[in-house]
């Protein structure tokens, strides 16, 4: 490993919303790197296809100069060591995140605990916001200007209606 401080913020981001950048401006100000990696998450069933949500993910993050954004289809420890990451970024916006978002911290640990899990809360404006909130205020056609990149709600208003139901 380098000596450069690289970390990982793995997720679906189904879309990426405010409070997730947030978390990655954040982060770019502590590390010397940060890689967004967008889940496949089949089993979540998300709204839109990884192929876009990467997509909203790389034209979000567009102006930080030490962020990318990959795909992935793995353990997220698995792809930690691909990219020579030494650390996990974990967002935690409320009380109901700490326990599932802790196991996942030891699960982590137990399978490789070189690699450090670091929480961090997005300013409390963004708190609330949350890739679910997004998805079921877009499918009533909800306003979600104000919980959205505006590069990213360009994206999705240029979608059609059928690839949001």
């Amino acid at each position: 490993m380098t000596n450069s401080k690289i970390a990982l913020y793995p997720g679906t981001f189904d879309p990426i919303t405010n409070g997730h950048m947030d978390i990655i401006v954040r982060a770019n100000n502590l590390f010397d790197e940060v890689i967004v990696a967008v889940a496949a998450s089949v089993d979540k069933k998300p709204m839109f296809t990884l192929n876009e949500r990467i997509e909203m993910a790389n034209t979000a993050v567009k102006g930080l100069e030490s962020v990318r954004v990959v795909g992935f289809n793995n353990l997220t420890i698995d792809l930690a060591h691909e990219h020579d990451a030494g650390v996990l970024i974990r967002g935690l916006r409320a009380v109901s995140d700490f326990e599932y978002e802790l196991q996942l911290g030891y699960l982590n640990n137990s399978l490789d605990d070189t690699i450090e899990t670091v929480y961090l809360m997005p300013k409390l404006k963004h708190a609330f916001i949350s890739s679910s909130i997004v998805r079921n205020l877009l499918k009533f056609n909800g306003k979600t200007e104000h919980l959205l990149p505006e590069e990213v709600q360009k994206i999705i208003g240029s979608m059609t209606s059928c690839t949001l139901q």
